[in-house]
């Protein structure tokens, strides 16, 4: 499902997502197509949703025009053995 029928749909609301499909716009992923998994009623709950997401899996607000996340690209050496 594209983003915009999501808006249309659920207007001014919290949406679990699931990412299908995507581009990279310098250091942005432009989300383009996802699978709804289910309406969130709050904002607490949307931020606990949030933060057991995992993956492809996002939590988003329908009053954005477009999902767009920061790709980070990890710094340091955790882990890693001289």
């Amino acid at each position: 499902m594209k983003w915009e029928e999501v808006r249309k749909l659920y207007p001014n609301q919290y949406v679990k997502l699931n990412i299908l499909d995507f581009y990279l716009e310098n250091d942005k992923k432009i989300v383009t197509d996802v699978a709804l998994i289910n309406l969130i009623e709050d904002s607490q709950l949307a931020t606990r949703e949030l933060l057991k997401s995992k993956g492809d899996t996002i939590v988003y607000h329908t009053g954005s025009e477009k999902i767009v996340i920061e790709v980070r690209i990890p710094t340091g050496l955790r882990g890693m053995r001289l």
